[in-house]
């Protein structure tokens, strides 16, 4: 093979930049025709597995940056695990049942409310639904694919699957049998626009469930009566007032609530005969009604009041519940933060106002329909929705007219109020809390254990296994799993029709179904499972039917059934679920902690005392270039069609992967960020390659024993990133992943191979062989992250057939040298400070100085390579020193909120002293001010120096750099000579010269550079490939001034004569011919 193999870079190419996207392109098409996802898999036949679940996403629209997110970490940790010798399966699955998938359907179908469904027939819905979940499955095919995510299409579970359900109810079946599912009545969140009730962690997933929202507040005066005989009867025909957010709960009022440990006043309004009690707390909140100084007439404590009878605001339900309701009930959770300090009590509304009621035997009102609407009982507002309701029952007590003049009640202040609300993660209506009947897991039954094995559990962010998930377990709740739905899973659960004859059956299986029914179920959906019904067995008479509860289940059900149920589970691949049970590595952004991982926890504990998996990546939320939730209508992201066309998957990857969302905080997705990568990385990893194509008259040989000092530092330095690397992906830390590799691509790129440029043009073996080791383990190191680019690069470089069919680079495979890379890495460090000093000096580059000072504390370290620094920033001498107090003194500050909570008063003490001079440093690094020693933290120190115009401080206050810039004669000529060199280098290459092209050269220049032309005629010469020298022209015409080097130099434009003679100006001071030798 006599040259490397070149790659086709496509169609519009701009200054020899890659297209990226062309590229991919290419790759995609030969992993496609080559099979190689599958062949990654193959060969790892036999091998150790690594279990990845993959959440299934909904497919009822297109993928979003989100998804994107997450794809791109579901497909980097696999191929890592894949490299490190494992197998890694990766079957996709997709999520179909629930709201979402009805939603949608409803919206296809012009539906606006549940009964039109009903009248349209189930069965016929349905088919809507499950067509609509699968609408665009090809397109995220197309997506996924063109991100270069390799997942398994071909062999993918969908949660309307038979099997997928049959293992649903069979969980269920078992949380049945070990008595962690009943039936219960309780005030769950409720969507009246969907007609079903939601569970409490599907209102903590994503942060906008709960948006601002402003709702009427009431304070309401109920009458105090029915307490003639009794110690209370002092107070008939006083109000005690109750405070609310919720008017339109007040005609269901069946008690109040007040604080046993509260005092309560009785007050006389100014200039008022009439009396109200409320907490003596929350007097002056009702200045403006009672009055700055309201006369107390008498106070209690709230113990006192218990029993005390009153009038409800409404008369619709005092008949029925005379005997227990309308009574002051204890409640510890009163507070009298806000309010009047007495709770309103409807508790068919209100979780904690039901706890207590219950306990007082006092049985809920449910005047609210299903639809959020007032029923019958209600007469004077029937009809009306709710929140629609508020602003009539509020006229009505304002105005003492209507029902709420039958009881006297009276309306003291009505306000707007601005809180936190929660709506519905689907409609995003705001919803209500209503008492409904339903079905429950008793998550509070195995809480415990839910905290023990999250210990088992990796979690990075690290803080989440503790904080965001750790809190939810310790208040988990029991899960209300039923929904008053038709498209999902069905609860299988059938009860006998004839209370007289009681009778419950849970069933698991279609065998369990068959046995009973007959039939054995083709579709598991709703309305065909709803027709199985048989005869009760428990009913003599033989008149009572068996039929199926109507509900189905949460569609957070099937996901946390996912591991088991892709498998058919317990009814086929038992031994296979054993063994990839739990998983080793799942990943979805935080909000799942209230979702998918959360609802997998949970039952995993329930069925298998396991966690579901091992470890998770739990990643922040991407915005969009506003800093708000991307949104269509805004059009505040960039599209992604229009990124991967311009940019490239690459591009997208790294931006995400690079990026702190990955260790839990959020993004803002800009197109200037995805170009950023590009920049950082692919281009200078690209432009390595092409360089290597460029100057190698063969390919390179994969070898480690040159004895170049370069050479040797680029070698350990990718040994480094070895470690480096492994240590960050076996810890899922993929952003450090991407820092360590960018800085290693920077300095293979702006210090290997610009320092080594000499040796590729001399076809130095040791050079090229080096360059083709490191950028093929680069390549084989960064497939991860950057899969299609590598691919590319890789095959180019070794012909073979992908790098992702390749292991991971070993431990013993590279030269491992700490010392060396820790110097060279300190020479880039003082280079990189003194091209800052020469920046901000504007001392060009190509004018060469005296002498750079270096003070450091181990100048010795930097001995070997004092030339290197000194042609790096083309300075005559370098001197090293370790007198760092010599040029420059470190200056310390306390952090006084990291250390004012340990040291206390003692922190003002360390200030002072600080400011004032009086601390030290000990050899091991202590710093101790005012006698007392400050940790980690507690400080920041900087190294600043004594002449800042001259002087820099090293990254991390490693030292000093000193510039020297006195400029001589000698020094401007040589300056004048490289800016020289420079410009006809610039020449050859608008030229179009082969990079080995000789050339006769004519340089036309005034009179006094002339004089300074045979220093230097050799350098030039060889500089520029001149043979024999080069031929000057003296042209006293042309005028150059002591600042030449800085004029803006015009380039000059080819000119080609019929001798094939080149020339142009290279700006206002000289003129130059030149022409290949040959032509």
């Amino acid at each position: 093979m006599d040259a490397y193999p070149r790659t086709d870079l496509g169609a519009d190419q701009r200054s020899g930049s890659p297209n990226l996207p062309a590229l991919e392109e290419q790759v995609l098409r030969y992993w496609d025709e080559d099979d190689t996802f599958r062949a990654s898999i193959a060969n790892r036949e036999g091998s150790p597995e690594y279990v990845f679940y993959d959440g299934p996403p909904f497919a009822n629209g297109l993928p979003h940056y989100g998804h994107l997110l997450t794809g791109y970490v579901k497909d980097l940790v696999p191929r890592y695990q894949t490299m490190r010798g494992y197998q890694v399966d990766r079957r996709f699955g997709w999520d179909t049942h629930g709201l979402p998938a009805e939603l949608e359907a409803e919206r296809q179908l012009g539906i606006t409310d549940k009964s039109q469904i009903d009248d349209m027939g189930i069965a016929e819905f349905n088919d809507v639904c499950r067509e609509s979940v699968l609408r665009y499955t090809k397109e995220w095919r197309d997506y996924v694919t063109r991100q270069a995510r390799w997942v398994d299409f071909d062999n993918d579970y969908k949660t309307l699957d038979l099997t997928f359900m049959e293992s649903v109810i069979w969980a269920f079946k078992q949380l049945w049998d070990k008595g962690l599912a009943y039936e219960g009545y309780r005030v769950l969140p409720y969507c009246w626009r969907d007609e079903t009730p939601l569970s409490n962690h599907e209102l903590r997933m994503d942060d906008d469930v709960y948006q601002n929202r402003q709702d009427p507040a009431v304070t309401v005066g109920y009458r105090i009566a029915g307490n003639e005989d009794t110690q209370w009867a002092v107070l008939e025909g006083a109000r005690l007032l109750i405070w609310t957010t919720t008017p339109w709960t007040l005609p269901s009022n069946l008690a109040v609530a007040v604080n046993p440990e509260v005092t309560y006043a009785v007050v006389k309004g100014e200039g008022s005969e009439d009396r109200y009690l409320l907490a003596q707390a929350r007097l002056g909140a009702y200045a403006r009604e009672l009055g700055e100084e309201p006369t107390v007439l008498d106070t209690y404590t709230g113990a006192d009041l218990l029993g005390m009878r009153y009038v409800p605001p409404f008369p619709y339900f005092q008949e029925g519940n005379a005997s227990t309701a309308f009574t002051v009930l204890p409640a510890d959770y009163v507070t009298t933060e806000d309010g009047t300090g007495i709770v309103h009590m409807a508790p068919a509304y209100g979780e904690e106002d039901k706890n207590v009621t219950d306990k007082a035997g006092i049985t809920p009102v449910t005047p609210v329909d299903s639809k959020g609407r007032f029923d019958a009982t209600v007469p004077d507002y029937e009809g009306q929705q709710v929140f629609d309701a508020n602003s009539q029952i509020i006229k009505d007590l304002k105005n003492g007219t209507g029902p709420a003049a039958a009881n006297g009640a009276v309306l003291l202040r009505h306000e707007t109020y601005d809180h936190s609300y929660p709506h519905c993660w689907r409609c995003r209506n705001p919803l209500i809390y209503r008492a409904v009947s339903s079905w429950f897991i008793k998550v509070t039954d195995i809480r415990d254990r839910m905290v023990e094995l999250n210990e088992q559990i990796t979690w990075y962010p690290e803080h989440v296994k503790h904080g965001q998930f750790g809190k939810w377990l310790e208040g988990a709740r029991d899960w209300s799993v039923s929904r008053n739905r038709y498209w999902g899973s069905p609860i299988p659960v059938w009860k006998s029709d004839d209370p007289a004859y009681p009778r419950i059956d849970v069933y698991g299986s279609l065998d369990e179904l068959e046995r009973d029914f007959g039939v054995r179920p083709a579709n598991l959906h709703r309305p065909y499972i709803d027709e199985l019904t048989r005869p009760n067995p428990d009913d003599p008479t033989g008149k009572s039917t068996m039929r199926r509860i109507s509900d189905i289940f949460d569609v957070w059900f099937d996901s946390g059934s996912m591991p088991y149920a892709q498998v058919h589970y317990p009814f086929e691949n038992s031994e296979w679920f054993e063994n990839h049970f739990p998983a080793d590595f799942i990943v979805e952004y935080i909000g799942q902690t209230r979702g998918w991982f959360y609802v997998m926890h949970v039952l995993a504990t329930a069925l298998f005392d396991r966690p579901a998996f091992r470890t998770c990546i739990s990643h922040g939320i991407v915005l969009g270039n506003d800093g708000q939730k991307m949104s269509k209508s805004l059009r505040n992201y960039p599209d992604v069609n229009e990124v991967f066309d311009r940019d490239g998957s690459d591009a997208m990857r790294w931006f995400l992967m690079a990026s702190p969302i990955l260790r839990g905080g959020n993004l803002i997705v800009t197109e200037q960020g995805i170009r950023e990568g590009v920049r950082q990385v692919i281009l200078p990893l690209w432009n390595a390659w092409s360089f290597l194509q460029l100057y190698a008259p063969t390919p390179g040989t994969w070898r480690t024993d040159s004895t170049q000092v370069l050479d040797k530092y680029i070698l350990a330095k990718l040994a480094q990133l070895r470690d480096d690397l492994t240590k960050s992906m076996d810890d899922c830390d993929v952003s450090g992943a991407c820092d360590q590799l960018r800085q290693f691509t920077d300095a293979l790129t702006n210090w290997y191979v610009r320092r080594s440029r000499s040796r590729f043009w001399d076809e130095d073996a040791d050079a090229i062989d080096t360059l083709h080791t490191v950028l093929e383990t680069t390549c084989r190191l960064a497939a991860p992250l950057l899969p299609l680019t590598t691919e590319v690069i890789w095959r180019g470089l070794t012909g073979e057939r992908s790098v992702h069919l390749t292991d991971w680079v070993s431990d013993s495979a590279l030269p491992a040298d700490p010392d060396l890379v820790a110097a060279m890495d300190e020479v880039r460090k003082v280079a990189s400070t003194g091209s800052s000093l020469r920046k901000a000096k504007k001392l060009r580059v190509r004018l060469p100085l005296l002498k750079l000072t270096v003070a450091v504390p181990d100048p010795k370290r930097l001995e070997p390579y004092t030339a290197l620094i000194a042609d790096e920033l083309n300075v005559k001498s370098v001197e090293l020193t370790d007198d760092i107090a010599a040029y420059g003194k470190f200056e310390l500050s306390v952090n006084a909120r990291a250390a004012g909570p340990r040291l206390g008063k003692d922190v003002q003490t360390v200030i002072r002293a600080v400011k004032a001079g009086d601390w030290e440093q000990s050899a091991d690094g202590v710093i101790t001010a005012a006698g007392i020693i400050l940790h980690e933290g507690e400080f920041d120190s900087k190294l600043v120096a004594a002449e800042p115009d001259s002087t820099a401080a090293l990254p991390e206050g490693g030292g000093l750099v000193i510039l020297d810039d006195t400029l001589t004669e000698e020094l401007e000529a040589e300056g004048w000579a490289r800016d020289l060199i420079r410009e006809l280098q610039e020449y050859r290459r608008q030229w179009d010269l082969n990079v080995g092209d000789r050339i006769h050269l004519t340089v036309s220049v005034p009179e006094l550079p002339a004089s300074w032309r045979p220093e230097f005629d050799q350098l030039i010469a060889r500089e520029v490939l001149a043979v024999g020298g080069f031929q000057v022209e003296v042209d006293p015409n042309i005028q150059l001034g002591r600042d030449f080097p800085d004029v803006d130099m015009q380039r000059g434009v080819r000119k080609i004569g019929a001798d094939g003679v080149m020339g142009g100006e290279v700006g206002p001071g000289y003129r130059v011919r030149m022409t290949v030798v040959g032509e």
